[in-house]
Order: structure tokens, then C-alpha cells, then sequence
């Protein structure tokens, strides 16, 4: 199943509280649930104003559904081709 990472402008994002993490995270999983189990959320990771999520999904049509039922940007969709880490330098 290809992975996904969304990109989502959401200007000063960084400064958000424990309480609206908590409301923004059962947003996403509420949404999740009734897209059904061939899209996941695996983690984000949260700048000063922006989010960068990482999905597994079918498609690309289904990360922006998902955005759109939850009301959340998605600025840039991008389909990962690869994963490179300090292994990749290992022959």
C-alpha cells in the first residue's frame, strides 16, 4: 500500500496546547474510522506552522477525502518513493 506525507500549512500550529492536540488527534481517528481500515494515520510531526503527516493509503484521493471530512488543509500530497536512513550507507 503506498505511503503518503500531507503537508499542511497551519500558521502557528507549533504553539498548540495538550487539550488541542487531544481534540485534533480524535478528530483525525473519528474520520479514519469512517473511511475504513485501508487508510492509517502513523504519526506527524508538527513545525511552528505546519503539520507533515505520514498515511498509508490506496491513494492520494483518499488522503484528501480524509482532509475534507476533517476539515484539515492538506496544501501538498506527496506519493513516498523511498525511505533512506543511516542503513541505506551499508553495503
Amino acid at each position: 500500500m503506498p505511503k503518503y506525507v500531507i503537508e499542511r500549512d497551519i500558521p502557528k500550529i507549533g504553539d498548540v496546547t495538550p487539550e488541542q492536540v487531544i481534540a485534533i488527534s480524535q478528530k483525525s481517528c473519528s474520520v479514519l474510522q469512517n473511511l475504513g481500515p485501508t487508510i492509517q494515520w502513523l504519526h506527524s510531526y508538527v513545525t511552528q506552522d505546519k503539520i507533515y503527516c505520514v498515511y498509508i493509503a490506496p491513494n492520494e484521493e483518499m488522503v484528501r477525502e480524509h482532509a475534507k471530512q476533517g476539515g484539515f488543509p492538506a496544501n501538498r500530497v506527496s506519493e513516498v518513493k523511498l525511505t533512506i536512513d543511516p542503513t541505506s550507507a551499508e553495503a
